[in-house]
């Protein structure tokens, strides 16, 4: 039998002999089941890549445990972490946020039309308030691009803007919006 099969064997019988009792290692060290069930999908994660170093017979079963209690810690560590950064961001202040316009408006219904990309786009200037430089990190291109890219995206919106609205009222919000680009 090739050698890929065999510790493939190998790996399912451990597997079946010790997944409850690593399960119910976990399920008494954790407060809910996901996370147990995490801890022990991780556990078996680490015995594949693992398995040379497995011990064989009865040292299977602590090897195991020991790699779960290991994970668990693991998890607790960024519980703690994920909870004292909720605490310090909770403290700050918060900032302004933009608010969107309304599900039920025309300006909503005309970028639901446009392409994922301008749409993404739109947001992250319009409602995130990112700047050029900023979008352009986040989308992984250069500022030049952004600019032509938001331009681009920007008629294709008073288009779609056009089709459903009084053209007098959205010249005035295309150009609001410009007006506010050149003050920044």
């Amino acid at each position: 039998m090739p050698e890929h099969h065999l510790r493939a064997a190998r790996f399912e019988a451990a597997f079946e002999l010790h997944h409850r009792r690593v399960l119910a290692f976990a399920i008494r060290r954790t407060r809910s089941l996901v996370d147990a069930e995490d801890a022990v999908a991780e556990t078996f994660a680490v015995a594949w890549r693992r398995i040379d170093q497995l011990p064989a017979g009865d040292g299977e079963l602590p090897w195991l445990l020991g790699t779960a209690r290991r994970i668990l810690a693991n998890q607790h560590r960024g519980a703690r972490r994920l909870g004292a950064l909720l605490d310090r961001l909770w403290a700050q202040p918060q900032a302004q946020r933009s608010v969107a316009p309304a599900p039920d408006s025309p300006a909503i219904d005309a970028l639901a039309r446009l392409r994922p990309d301008d749409q993404e786009l739109l947001r992250m200037i319009a409602w995130d308030d990112l700047s050029h430089a900023e979008a352009a990190t986040v989308l992984g291109i250069s500022v030049n691009a952004v600019a032509i890219r938001l331009h681009r995206a920007r008629g294709r919106f008073t288009e779609q803007l056009v089709k459903d609205s009084d053209p007098s009222r959205t010249s005035a919000l295309v150009k609001g919006s410009t007006a506010r680009e050149r003050n920044a």
